[in-house]
């Protein structure tokens, strides 16, 4: 038997899958049209799925602790009593502490709109539970989408075939995101540029016609001196800014310190990459010239020319908002909009303009706790955090300052609930432990945030084991905090009619009819064409006032590596191959190992193979080391979503990384880790 659904989980692309079901079990996942861009082929994470679903990890049932926290020593009882127990200590602890005591710790982005604020957030709103700022990911990118652009719709993956420059800047979507790649070689293929931006030389990198190798954390001036070049050459589109933009003046100043040398020695690019970049040379020579023209120069020499900006890549670091504020600026001085294939791409989360008018309560004003400093939160706090209530999400291994987070979960006197699917780290720190379905067991709604794409997820199996869905356990403790309004929706399908009823235009009906809704401009819209900036004015503000107020010393302002003679070694964690996040990673995998540049490790007296000792001030990783010459001297490499059951300690790469937050958003700091390799 065949049956259809959709991927929610932390990917732009959104695919939509068949799934071949026999004897009642998941026989194989594949592709399938309905989402155009997933072409009938899927990534191997999700292959791998029913790995998940059935394997030893998977949660069978609710279970309270029995021993030390962290152990995973757990007994078995009913869903009744595990509710009962959960909703009387909120009920308690709201009324002997108050409701900011409680604190909900959630990331939404392996969720669609069904199973991330609902029935969830109108418990946890009710309750007058502290507020999580989600800021793990994709809050400095999206800050400046949105006060840029308004979060405009972006270039749809189809059109970077009509590109004849392609500029990606702080992503791999050949590790997330792969259904964009046929369309980037296809756009080589009819002869465009690409250049990469990046410290590894990932596959795309590899087949690039520019590599810049930077390091970690200076991609701000890098994108300045682009734009000192624009506006101090005449290659700025002055017509364009004065008739679409604000705050030009802010940023021409902002840019004009950053010579193309200036900005090299800072990004640290090997001198043998700087004679193949022609652009980052003296403008006296020839070639830069042609260069500088093709890049700038839209009329006469390149076509249409590209910006994809990573949603993560050139953000985790203490300049990543001015870092993406600058890079998306770059269509805008260079005029690059208007016609098909140029512009930039950013997350599509928003261009179907909804908004959650379906949560059953007002947010209360009650203190927000960045969830990049959960350890100091849970140590800290004043009033302390006494209930801490973990829902999709691994904050053991994926939070910064990963020893002061698990002090913080050891914590005897802070009763924890974790509603997950199998045992993380995290979930081995629970009080009490409830399973939760996977996507393949209900019903969800899923917008990709690559594709302009909406499609309806249905539950291909029964939930396995004792699992349940987020709406019906977060229904339940309404119920039994006695939080419950008549007009709530009880259960997953009319959770689900209430959202469709309260998506704009005839989005919900479409949804409802076909299981997917036909995005305006069939999901190809020109910028400045068909889309403007969605701000007040309409206009690109290129200096947004309010987000300079964040800042300290404001926008555009460059913040110098952190590195020190005891640690100058930049530890970077990017998505790999193998999970999304850290999901799957539960999954067996080959050995996990710290890739070094060799020089790097010769100078160090380490060996391909070698045990080694990854630390700073912090904490310290030990595992083993892999030699390679596709990442910059200077920085290593851990990947992204590790379990602690990955490393020779127990200890991942998030033990490595300070809770600092980026200049402005509050994200996470993740490529500011600075640590020193030695051979054990």
């Amino acid at each position: 038997m065949k049956a259809a659904t959709v991927c929610p989980l932390d990917c732009p692309d959104g695919c939509s899958l068949e799934v071949t079901i026999e004897d009642g079990r998941i026989a194989s996942i594949d592709g399938t049209h309905v989402n155009p861009v997933t072409e009938g082929y899927i990534c191997a994470k999700v292959r791998r799925f029913p790995e998940r679903v059935y394997g030893p990890d998977r949660l069978m049932y609710p279970a309270i602790r029995k021993g030390p926290k962290g152990l995973a020593s757990f007994q078995r009882v009913t869903w009744e009593e595990a509710l009962a127990t959960i909703a009387e200590r909120m009920v308690d602890t709201r009324r002997e502490f108050g409701g900011e005591a409680i604190l909900p710790y959630s990331y939404g982005g392996s969720n669609g709109m069904l199973t991330q604020d609902t029935s969830d957030a109108t418990l946890f709103r009710r309750l007058g539970a502290s507020r999580l700022a989600r800021t793990v990911c994709a809050a400095p990118t999206g800050a400046a989408n949105l006060s840029m652009y308004g979060k405009m719709p972006s270039v749809s993956y189809e059109d970077f075939e009509d590109a004849r420059l392609i500029i990606i800047w702080g992503g791999n979507p050949s590790a997330s995101g792969i259904h964009l790649v046929p369309h980037i070689r296809e756009a080589q293929r009819r002869g465009a540029m690409l250049v990469v931006v990046d410290p590894r030389k990932t596959p795309l990198a590899r087949q690039a016609d520019i590599h810049l190798a930077v390091r970690p954390g200076t991609d701000l001036p890098v994108a300045l001196s682009l734009h000192r070049y624009l506006f101090e050459e005449g290659h700025a589109d002055e017509a364009f800014l004065q008739a679409h933009a604000r705050g030009v003046e802010r940023l021409r100043e902002r840019a004009r310190a950053w010579t193309f040398e200036r900005a090299a020695a800072e990004a640290d690019i090997p001198v043998e990459t700087l004679r193949q970049v022609p652009l980052f040379e003296s403008l006296d020579d020839e070639a830069t010239h042609e260069l500088c023209d093709l890049l700038e120069n839209l009329d006469c020499k390149a076509g249409a020319v590209l910006f994809r900006a990573g949603d993560d890549g050139q953000e985790r670091n203490r300049n990543g908002g001015s870092a993406s504020l600058a890079i998306l600026a770059l269509p805008a001085v260079g005029g690059k909009f208007a016609e098909r294939g140029g512009g930039y791409m950013m997350s599509n989360s928003a261009s179907w303009g909804i908004t959650n008018t379906w949560t059953g309560a007002q947010e209360p004003a009650t203190r927000v706790i960045n969830m990049n400093r959960l350890g100091r939160a849970l140590l800290e706090s004043t009033p302390p955090i006494n209930l801490l209530f973990v829902y999709n999400s691994n904050p053991a291994v994926t939070t910064p300052d990963q020893r002061r987070v698990l002090r913080g979960l050891e914590r005897e006197d802070l009763f924890t609930v974790v509603f997950e699917q199998v045992m993380t780290d995290t979930a081995r720190y629970a009080d009490v432990l409830l399973p939760n379905t996977t996507f393949l067991e209900g019903y969800d709604l899923v917008k990709s945030y690559g594709p302009w794409t909406i499609n309806l997820g249905r539950p291909v199996i029964e939930p396995i084991g004792e699992s349940r869905c987020n709406a019906e356990v977060f229904g339940e403790l309404l119920e039994l905090t006695g939080l419950r309004e008549e007009s709530d929706p009880r259960g997953e399908l009319e959770e689900m009619l209430n959202v469709l009823d309260r998506l704009p235009g005839t989005t919900g009906d479409e949804v409802r009819d076909a299981g997917t809704a036909k995005p305006p401009f069939d999901g190809r819209p020109i910028q400045f064409r068909d889309v403007f900036p969605r701000t007040v004015d309409q206009k690109i503000d290129l200096y947004p006032e309010a987000l300079a107020k964040e800042s300290s010393a404001g926008l555009y302002v460059y913040h110098p590596d952190p590195a020190t003679s005891e640690f100058p070694l930049a530890l970077i964690s990017p998505a790999s191959e193998k999970t999304i996040s850290s999901t799957l990673a539960e999954i067996p995998r080959p050995e996990v190992r710290l890739l070094m540049h060799p020089e790097d490790a010769e100078a160090r007296g380490i060996a391909d193979g070698d045990e080694i000792r990854i630390f700073n001030a912090l904490g310290e990783v030990t595992c083993t080391a892999a030699l390679g010459a596709w990442i910059r001297r200077g920085t290593v490499s851990l990947p992204k979503g590790l379990w602690r059951k990955h490393t020779l300690n127990g200890y991942t790469g998030t033990s490595l990384v300070p809770d600092t937050l980026t200049d402005v958003a509050g994200g996470a700091c993740f490529n500011d880790a600075r640590v020193q390799v030695a051979k054990v």
